[in-house]
């Protein structure tokens, strides 16, 4: 009998990247997000008392998701609309401070507690070593595609 070894690729990163978003995005869709949703609160969530510049949010998503200014901005107002987040500031009626309402930390902190069941889950057993290699491994993929992508 032969065994297989894994290749770290594009493939075996996607086939884990959409396994792992699928998973979770049960949690997402079960608190009534869209994944660009529960990204765009996390980079609220993540900041000192939940608030952040607009700049800060638009360049966190389209860093991270790689989506363009205005679909970036869209999420933003689904956010607004909903009552996740509020803003202030700004000129010509583009507010530049955006902060989490009340139910915006709320669902934030939702969103954290099911995110950490998945983790334990899912990397629980794992060697920290292992997951110190494939971090660094995957951050240098990352970096080298984000250069590629600047290039363009």
């Amino acid at each position: 009998m032969s065994t297989s070894v894994a290749v770290l690729n594009g493939r075996t990163i996607g086939l884990a990247h959409y396994a792992t978003r699928a998973v979770a995005e049960t949690v997402f869709e079960s608190l009534g997000l869209t994944f660009h949703q529960e990204v765009a609160i996390n980079g609220l969530g993540d900041q000192p008392e939940g608030v952040a510049t607009r700049d800060h949010l638009i360049a966190r998503l389209t860093g991270g998701l790689k989506i363009d200014d205005a679909a970036a901005g869209a999420v933003i107002e689904q956010l607004l609309d909903a009552g996740l987040a509020s803003a202030s500031g700004g000129d010509g009626g583009d507010p530049a401070v955006l902060a989490l309402t009340d139910a915006g930390r709320e669902l934030h902190g939702r969103i954290q507690d099911g995110v950490k069941r998945i983790v334990a889950r899912i990397y629980g057993d794992l060697p920290a070593e292992d997951l110190a290699v494939a971090a660094r491994v995957l951050t240098t993929v990352t970096e080298r595609a984000n250069a590629i992508l600047a290039e363009a």
